[in-house]
């Protein structure tokens, strides 16, 4: 019984979720009046989600999708790809992009954005480590039943993220800067590899 509540908890989630365009425009509507995603507003909170939104926008421009990994894309059937996030998260920021981009590549994947902390349920049944760790991609048949799930970032960032958790006193500020490099160096090579194996394995 309690599978089946999730499993309807995570269709009518999905069915209300939002698509990209949507999902960006919200993420620009709650900035104009200094809010994010979530119920914390700080300053802090409103910085990292206006530096997200900047990222997004680069990257939306700049990614091209490897021909191979396009390729594979186009043969998908119907699918269905909920990713749960925040606009805050930095590692959403770094990676939605290049989730959006390969949904775009075929129109029979519907892709939805549902907010994580609105919906703990379904979170709680993809957790990283134990932790609600986002952004989370969990890729489903037309009939909602899991396939697969990426997430909640490249696995190099991933061991980055979990050797920094072993190290208390780490400076945090240098860190985050340290992952953020991480990612503009790496151009995306690294979630484009891991992709073209787990869509290799759905076909």
């Amino acid at each position: 019984m309690i599978e089946e509540s999730i499993a309807t908890l995570k269709i009518d989630a999905f069915s209300k979720g939002l698509d990209y365009p949507s999902y960006r425009s919200l993420i620009k509507s709650l900035l104009a009046e200094n809010k994010t995603t979530g119920t914390n507003h700080s300053e802090a909170m409103i910085a990292y989600t206006l530096m997200n939104d900047k990222r997004m926008n680069r990257w939306d421009k700049k990614i091209n999708l490897d021909s191979d990994l396009a390729n594979n894309i186009k043969s998908l059937p119907k699918l269905n790809w909920l990713v749960i996030t925040e606009a805050w998260c930095g590692d959403a920021a770094q990676n939605i992009p290049f989730l959006a981009k390969m949904a775009n590549e075929n129109p029979e994947i519907d892709l939805r954005f549902i907010m994580r902390d609105e919906h703990p349920e379904i979170m709680d049944q993809y957790l990283t480590n134990g932790a609600r760790s986002i952004p989370i991609l969990v890729i489903m048949d037309e009939n909602f039943n899991d396939l697969a799930f990426w997430g909640p970032r490249p696995e190099p960032v991933q061991n980055m993220v979990m050797e920094a958790k072993e190290n208390p006193n780490m400076d945090k500020a240098k860190f985050i800067e340290s992952i953020h490099k991480w990612y503009a160096v790496d151009k995306n090579q690294t979630i484009s590899q891991e992709f073209t194996q787990l869509i290799k394995n759905i076909l």
